[in-house]
């Protein structure tokens, strides 16, 4: 708006303000060619009077559109009756009657208005002038086109008003849209950083716990079991540097584990995969990987356990994902963050999850998770 105003451009308001000099400047010239030609006798003062007020109040029409209306109707009254001089059309009630049917605030001045043009104008124009049909229809039916035409400003405005406001209805629902998905994105970003976190440093502790115990009797073992501290620390890098990625604006997002990488991570424990592969979405692929990896990091920081078996199996209905050990077993909430976690997973992959110690000892996790909707 500064900006227009220095290159000498009017606002809004300014330019109404324009419009309606340039409205009053247009009625004032058509309501003094009476006065043009007339003998000095067929003036009057009051005449004057009368015919200003037709005129000037529609400085104010926006303002006060239905007092606008009052005030030029009864001038424009008074005109026709006093006739010194008289008005061949009523140029300001025109646009007094379009100022109410745009810009009337209640819808009772609207309708009144309106009514009083069908009330009115006929008996004035029938009984007072003694209009002929031609000039009665054109006398009648001109209000009636400029009531007409300020209702259909009036529609226009309000559509335009409606569908900006519509608009702005949706840019506010897709900015909280914007932000549910990124705080969706938050939260799986902090579950992954604490899968892969809590996997990697379990077993780097398990082993850095063995190393000192066997470097002395047995220097192979400790050798491989700081082979194995580095090995967890790398893989935990590489995964910990493609889940950063997705965080940095401009890069491509790296691939995210899927099936195909489960065999790698559950290379140390039994796998059994049984059932036909069926289709499910990728989402899924890396919530199963996830699930595994945390049953498996509280198998090491819990259980004590000798055995652990993963097992898929891919039935009718849904896929079954299993994992158990032959530990200690334990309460379900020893698991900390990480089985609420698994559940979260499988809740948002419209699956269910749940955990707990064996009948005959140890502990299972297991998961149901659908199959992609559509596809047999």
């Amino acid at each position: 708006m500064g900006a227009l105003k220095r290159l000498g451009i009017p606002g809004p308001r300014g330019v109404d303000r324009v419009i309606d000099l340039a409205v009053v400047v247009a009625v004032a010239i058509a309501s003094s060619v009476p006065f043009i030609g007339r003998a000095p006798g067929e003036i009057t003062w009051l005449g004057v009077l009368f015919n200003l007020g037709t005129v000037v109040p529609l400085l104010w029409r926006r303002r006060w559109p239905f007092g606008v209306m009052v005030v030029v109707a009864t001038a424009a009254a008074l005109v026709s009756l006093h006739h010194r001089p008289g008005q061949y059309l009523q140029y300001g009630g025109l646009v007094a009657i379009y100022s109410v049917a745009s810009l009337g605030r209640k819808r009772w001045q609207r309708i009144g208005v309106l009514v009083l043009i069908l009330i009115t104008f006929p008996p004035a124009s029938l009984l007072l002038k003694h209009n002929d049909p031609a000039e009665f229809m054109f006398t009648f039916l001109l209000p009636v086109a400029a009531f007409l035409a300020g209702s259909l400003e009036r529609s226009h405005r309000e559509k335009a008003v409606a569908l900006r406001e519509r608009a702005d209805q949706l840019e506010r629902e897709r900015a909280a849209e914007t932000a549910r998905a990124a705080a969706e994105e938050r939260a799986r970003v902090a579950r992954d950083m604490h899968d892969i976190l809590a996997h990697a440093v379990s077993l780097m502790v398990v082993q850095a716990e063995a190393g000192p115990v066997v470097v002395r009797t047995d220097p192979d073992r400790a050798e491989q079991a700081f082979d194995a501290i580095a090995d967890a620390g790398r893989d935990a890098m590489v995964q910990l540097r493609r889940l950063l990625g997705v965080l940095k604006a401009g890069e491509d997002r790296a691939p995210q584990p899927t099936l195909a990488s489960l065999p790698e991570l559950v290379e140390d424990a039994q796998f059994e995969e049984t059932g036909v592969r069926r289709p499910v979405t990728p989402d899924t692929e890396v919530a199963i990987y996830r699930m595994v990896q945390e049953a498996l990091t509280n198998t090491v920081k819990h259980a004590r356990a000798q055995q652990v078996a993963v097992r898929l199996n891919w039935s009718a209905d849904e896929l079954d994902l299993s994992i158990t050990d032959d530990g200690i077993g334990g309460d379900v909430a020893s698991g900390g963050h990480g089985l609420v976690g698994i559940r979260e997973r499988a809740a948002a992959c419209g699956g269910t999850a749940e955990a707990g110690p064996r009948a005959g000892g140890g502990f299972e996790v297991r998961a149901r998770l659908p199959y992609l909707e559509g596809v047999s």
